[in-house]
């Protein structure tokens, strides 16, 4: 945990430990306000493709889980 005043003045240090998996804790009249932790990209839609598998009727519901919900007519829109 490094107060605000201390990461202002390390924050080079700071930084480099994060790019080295660490979290970093800042906290303010000593209570936790925030975190500097390592930047991980977003899922890009798409890059899993050809390495997962999705079943024909995944989006289907089951007939008798329909009916339990309210019926099945209602569940096929």
């Amino acid at each position: 945990m490094r107060n605000i005043s201390q990461a202002k003045a390390q924050f080079s240090a700071l930084i480099r430990e994060v790019e080295k998996g660490k979290e970093v804790v800042l906290t303010k009249a000593g209570k936790a306000v925030a975190r500097l932790i390592p930047y991980r990209a977003a899922r890009k839609p798409g890059s899993l493709a050809g390495r997962i598998w999705v079943a024909p009727d995944f989006d289907a519901l089951p007939e008798d889980m329909a009916e339990a919900m309210g019926g099945a007519e209602a569940h096929k829109r």
